[in-house]
Order: structure tokens, then sequence, then C-alpha cells
């Protein structure tokens, strides 16, 4: 019979489960859609926006199993706390890898897509899911509770338990493997890449420098600021939301006798998953390009309206401006005045008529450039 806190708990699961798969898909869509939204950043948002997926898609049906206490292999009830992990690192990373995007879109504005190329983007996106898999699936490779559990009477013939998270999963592993290697050292390291970021940014602010190209370093800087406040805020709210369980499991670890009620446990998990929901509520919130792709997405396909296509915003996705773009518009506007003059004289070649073709492109060229314009 499920208690009070179960039935809370399984109620909150089943609305974060359902916000957090419709909240990402419309993540992935909206850059689907728009293409001012395919850069190397949103690449890396995407891959986040699928992890989160598959946290209210998979893992959260599987914590509410493992709540009730269901009696499964030793095994399968390892396997579904893998993935939990596996899910979590890749968050973890994918935060990482924006981090390291923004500050060097910041620092090296004139050569980022030079040295950022989105089969570089894509491969990190492939490295962070590798690394994730090979963290979360460690337990499976023997780090685990088999041998504590068959020490305590655990019959060796069927291996059945009751599936909850802390009768598989070693704490050993959990608190000096995942939590002080691979969860808080990346979370401190975001947090100094994010400080440089904004004092980069600021100081570039500050410094109020002017070009004679037609765009304002400083709009450039603006925008960079806004968008690194954006994912800072994800950030923040991903440490806020994971390091309660961590901090029990340190508790658990270092302090095998403390009282560990039940609620406080609840509230951990919850806050864990709830992560996944809140990201596309911050995109729609804070990032326009999102706002505007969802609201195309809700009129035109859940209210059924025509609505215009996305226009990509040029002005969002160039680099910081310098004088090579103005230099390169000169020559574009040459090319038709020195084209069509030999292909002109092709018609009348074939008439035989030798006077007429060499006057022909010089009379007309204004009309010919029009056209082309």
């Amino acid at each position: 019979m499920l208690d009070f806190y179960q039935l809370i708990y399984i109620g909150m699961e089943v609305l974060i489960a359902v916000a957090s798969v419709i909240g990402n898909v419309m993540v992935v869509w909206a850059v689907k859609i728009n293409k001012s939204l395919r850069d190397n950043t949103f690449c890396f948002i995407v891959s986040l926006a699928l992890a989160d997926i598959a946290v209210g898609a998979l893992v959260i049906p599987l914590a509410i199993t493992i709540s009730i206490g269901l009696q499964t292999h030793f095994y399968s009830c390892l396997l579904v706390a893998c993935t939990v992990l596996v899910l979590t690192q890749s968050s973890i990373l994918a935060l990482l890898a924006i981090a390291i995007d923004r500050y060097l879109r910041v620092k090296i504005p004139t050569r980022y897509k030079q040295v950022v190329t989105p089969r570089r983007a894509g491969l990190a996106v492939v490295v962070c899911w590798t690394v994730a898999f090979i963290v979360g699936f460690t337990p499976m490779l023997g780090w685990n509770n088999l041998w504590r559990l068959q020490q305590d009477g655990l019959n060796s013939s069927n291996l059945m338990i009751t599936c909850q998270f802390e009768n598989v999963i070693s704490m050993d592993y959990m608190v000096y493997f995942n939590f002080f290697s691979w969860v808080l050292p990346p979370l401190l390291l975001m947090l100094i890449i994010y400080a440089e970021i904004f004092y980069v940014i600021h100081k570039q602010l500050n410094k109020k420098k002017f070009t004679t190209s037609h765009t304002d370093p400083n709009k450039y800087y603006d925008k960079e600021l806004n968008l690194a406040k954006s994912l800072a805020l994800v950030l923040f709210l991903f440490a806020v939301s994971w390091l309660p369980l961590h901090i029990i499991n340190c508790i658990t670890l270092f302090c095998p006798d403390c009282e560990k009620p039940l609620s406080v446990i609840y509230i951990a998990i919850l806050l864990t998953h709830g992560n996944s929901a809140v990201n596309p509520i911050i995109y729609a919130f804070r990032i326009k390009k999102f706002r505007t792709a969802f609201r195309k997405i809700w009129h035109q396909y859940f209210c059924c309206k025509d609505t215009p296509a996305l226009e990509i915003q040029p002005s969002d996705r160039k680099e910081m401006p310098d004088s090579e773009p103005l230099q390169a518009l000169p020559p574009q506007k040459d090319v038709p005045k020195s084209d069509p003059p030999p292909q002109l004289p092709s018609p009348p070649e074939q008439q035989n008529q030798r006077p007429e073709p060499l006057q022909q492109p010089k009379e007309h060229p204004p009309s010919l450039e029009q056209n082309t314009v």
C-alpha cells in the first residue's frame, strides 16, 4: 500500500515527465524549423535537450517503479540506475561544452568559426556522450553492491532484490568517482569559465570601441552577454537541482547512522528530475529566437493557423564585425558588368553580322545590370 508521501511523489514525477518531454521536444523542433538556431552552441543545447527527453520518457517511469519497491533481478535494477547516471553525466558534459563554446566566442570572435567548425562541434557531442556512457556504466563492470549483498545473505542463484538505488550502486563509486571526479570538477570549471566570459564581455563593453564598419562591436557583445546570462542561469539551476542529492550521498557514506527523512530524499530526487523540465522555460523567456520559434510551432501546429516562415536574422549570425565583408562587396557589383559582353556577341555571330555585336554590349550595360540586381 502506497503511503501519502509516495502518492505525492508519483504525482509530481508524472507532471515533471510530461513537461520535460513536451518542452524539450519543442526545443529540438524549434532548432529544426529555425535556421538561425543552427549554430554550434545550439547543437550542444539539442544534445542537452535529448538527454532531458530521455529523463522524462525513460528515467522517471523507472524511478517510479523503483519507489514502489519492485522485486527485480540485481543486474536489471543496476541497469536502470546506470541509465540515470549516463543521462546525468551527459547533461553535465553538454553544459561544459556550451560554456567552452561561449568562452571561445567572446575570446576569439574573429577566428571563432575557423576554430569551432560544425564538424568539431559534432565530434565534441560524440565525445561527451561516449564519456557519459563510460562513467555511467562503470558499476556494470563490477563497482557495485553485489558482493556486499551476497555477504548479507543474498541468494546467488537468482539474485532477486528490492530494486532501490542504494541497494545496487556503491556509495564509494557515487561519492569518490562520480561526484568528486565527474560532477564537482566540471561544475567548478564552468563557474570559472562563466566568470571569465562576463569579465571579457564587460571589459570589451567598457572600452566602447567603434569601427568604421556598418556594425557596432558593442552590439555583438551585448548579444553575447544576454545569451551568456541565460546559459549561466541554466548552469545555476542544474547545480541547485543536483547538489542536494549528492550531498545526501556523502552523508550516507560518511555518516551511515545519520537519519535521512524519506520526504527529504523524495524532494532531492524531484529536484534532479525537475531540472530537465525547466530548461525550455528558460529558453522561452530569455532567448528571443526560441520564443519566436515556440510561438510559430504553437500557432501553426496546435492552433492550425498559417504563419509566415521564420526569417534568418543575419546580424545575429555574424561574428565580430571586421572590414573583410565590406571589402568583398565591390567585386560582386563588377561581375555583372564584365560577364555579359562575352555572352552577348554569340547570337549575332551566328547571324554573321560583325559590326553590330561589338556596339550592342557598349550601348546596353546599364539595363543588363538592372536586371541582374
